[in-house]
């Protein structure tokens, strides 16, 4: 029986009954493998974490249906659509469901050489990937990345990616920093943004990084990462943060004539697409320079999302990608 997960309320999510229909001109009907939880997002949703006259409080109304990232098996095609057939893997950014009907347009191959549980972080790679167009990362550039949760896991990839050196991960999750090794930083501070600067010098040979990239969505750190940038360095926000009049300036800003960017998942352009991104992402993955091996530390049937919530929220440090296994049940 198709079912999706839906939050009814703050703090409250359950399974319902679902009728996806079938898939007209241009659509696909797909049924899904796995969906990843996006950490981040989803729970600020679930917990209501954000302030009134935030882009969040436009966005968030009950009942709401979380998720963006799932790999699924096209179950059926419908009228006009080429190049994808039934039984073929795609990555969708669709809510946790176990039916979806999608513009074909929408659902992007899976590579043969990528697991299925692999496949989702797609998502929460692209949206990194914004971040790092907003970088203008370059070879040899210093890098340091705020917080190694699921989308500083990404930004440090896309950073490693492009030959930036060094690369470094702050974060005060030792497991999480091994993560980041593992994807390709040079060097791992544990530590909060407040007090890791003595250490990240010493990673950059004395001297503050090029570019910071802070991809925690927690207000507080804003102004502590203004002062890990470089003189006339740029500072990246990668999340967006559910109280925004918490962020504030230092004089760093001035002082040290710092770029600020913001980078948000919508910030697609013609040249820098889903589409695109996709190709790119797997060309990466499969070619062994975007590492996603180990990222997945906990795997819940749809049946017991509550649990999978509940642990995402009372145990965040001892997760990472928390996935809905859909072939359960």
């Amino acid at each position: 029986m198709p079912e999706r997960i839906v939050f009814t309320g703050k703090q409250q999510v359950e399974l319902e009954t679902i009728d996806p229909g079938e898939p007209g001109e241009g659509h696909l009907r797909v049924r899904t493998l796995v969906s990843l939880m996006s950490t981040g997002t989803e729970n600020i949703v679930f917990n209501r974490s954000f302030g009134e006259g935030t882009a969040w409080a436009d966005w968030v109304s009950y009942p709401f249906y979380p998720g963006y990232a799932l790999a699924a098996e096209v179950e059926k095609v419908g009228p006009g659509v080429e190049g994808l057939a039934e039984g073929d893997r795609v990555v969708c950014r669709y809510p946790h469901a176990s039916h979806q009907v999608v513009p074909a347009g929408e659902a992007y191959p899976i590579p043969d050489e990528v697991e299925t549980e692999q496949a989702p972080w797609f998502a929460l790679a692209k949206i990194a990937s914004i971040g790092a167009r907003a970088a203008e990362h370059r070879p040899g550039q210093s890098v340091l990345v705020v917080g190694a949760g699921p989308i500083g896991q990404m930004a440090l990839r896309w950073a490693v990616a492009a030959g930036t050196d060094p690369v470094i991960s702050v974060d005060m999750v030792e497991k999480r920093l091994e993560m980041a090794r593992d994807g390709g930083a040079t060097h791992t501070v544990r530590a909060g943004a407040h007090e890791c600067e003595e250490e990240v010098r010493a990673a950059n040979g004395g001297e503050l990084p090029e570019l910071v990239i802070d991809s925690t969505g927690n207000a507080k750190v804003f102004p502590a990462a203004l002062g890990l940038v470089g003189y006339r360095g740029r500072l990246v926000l990668l999340g967006d943060t559910g109280y925004p009049r918490e962020q504030h300036l230092t004089s760093d800003l001035i002082q040290n004539g710092i770029t600020v960017a913001g980078a948000h998942d919508k910030h697609v352009t013609d040249d820098w697409n889903e589409s695109i991104i996709a190709r790119v992402f797997f060309s990466l993955v499969t070619r062994g320079r975007f590492r996603l091996a180990g990222l997945n530390t906990h795997t819940f049937a749809p049946a017991d999302c509550a649990e999978g919530y509940k642990l995402a929220n009372t145990a965040r440090a001892e997760t990472m990608g928390i996935l809905f296994d859909w072939r359960q049940g």
